[in-house]
């Protein structure tokens, strides 16, 4: 039977699962794979209704019971972070380096959005995970969940007055004639020293063998690793209207050393953000408290 999976369309993904999806991994079952944003994905994991499913790592709190977090296949690294999106250094205001922190509002300091309205991506991601560990001293006035696409249009044209971006758009938000108030993730690495985690892939207990599964996606990585441009036509096909040199920089930025193997840094990433967030009241404490231990 084939193995349900679900992935977004974003260029990191199809990259690392050109190999797995069209049957090019030995041993593995045939996959029906189901492309969706990661807010889709977030919410279709609770219903356990995918097999292999790539979700944020904000979401975990809520999924652990029903799946196994896999030690690869997923997006963390350094330098990748979700960027907080203005028309200008501050919706009201001009940066002050005192309040805003070093380097003035581009930099992993704290600003003041207190009386703006947010556009984010999904109230389970993690990018809005990080956000609200960020924000939490002086929080926004509103915050809306909007579809990514629309964000940074949303911004430019002053529907609203920051927006939560990912992905492609550290490359492209310069077009919209946006400014880049804050990288979270300068201020998680700054704060933590640690790579951020971003999508996991999880398996469904009772359903797929993690071990297993975790072979195949190696398989896949090391596949394309090997031969980039096999998955070429592949990639482009569901880059979303992306310039070839934009999913370039996508891919050598998000699939990554982690994408092979987490490791410990990553495992330590994971439990730090997850933790931190427990803490604060904003995630349900998970069952283990050794993030190595939710592949188990």
């Amino acid at each position: 039977m084939a193995l349900s999976l679900a992935i977004s369309p974003c260029p990191n993904d199809t990259f690392v699962f050109h190999a797995l999806v069209h049957g090019l991994v030995p041993g593995a079952p045939p996959v029906d794979v189901t492309y969706a944003d990661v807010d889709v994905t977030n919410t279709a994991a609770e219903r356990g209704a995918f097999d292999l499913v790539k979700v944020s790592y904000a979401a975990l709190p809520w999924l652990l019971d029903d799946y196994h977090l896999l030690p690869c296949g997923g997006a963390l690294g350094r330098g990748c972070g979700p960027l907080v999106l203005t028309r200008g250094g501050h919706p009201d205001r001009p940066a002050d380096p005192d309040r805003d922190g070093p380097g003035g509002p581009g930099r992993p300091g704290r600003v003041d959005l207190s009386g703006a309205t947010v556009a984010v991506p999904g109230d389970r991601t993690t990018a809005y995970l990080l956000f609200r560990l960020w924000a939490a001293e002086r929080p926004p006035a509103r915050i809306e969940v909007v579809p990514f696409h629309e964000i940074m249009p949303g911004v430019a044209a002053g529907r609203y007055d920051a927006g939560l971006v990912i992905h492609e758009a550290r490359f492209t938000y310069p077009r919209h004639g946006l400014t880049a108030l804050v990288d979270l993730g300068e201020w998680w690495e700054a704060d933590t020293g640690l790579p951020i985690p971003l999508g996991a892939i999880l398996a469904r207990r009772g359903a797929v063998d993690p071990e297993a599964a975790a072979g195949w996606i190696r398989e896949s990585v090391r596949q394309a690793w090997a031969d980039p441009a096999a998955s070429r036509e592949y990639v482009l096909a569901h880059a979303q209207e992306m310039e070839p040199d934009v999913v370039d920089r996508h891919i050598g930025l998000y699939v990554n050393e982690f994408t092979a193997d987490l490791g410990d840094a990553g495992f330590a990433a994971v439990e730090a953000l997850l933790g931190r967030a427990a803490d604060a009241g904003l995630v349900p404490q998970t069952s283990s408290s050794l993030a190595t231990a939710w592949t188990s």
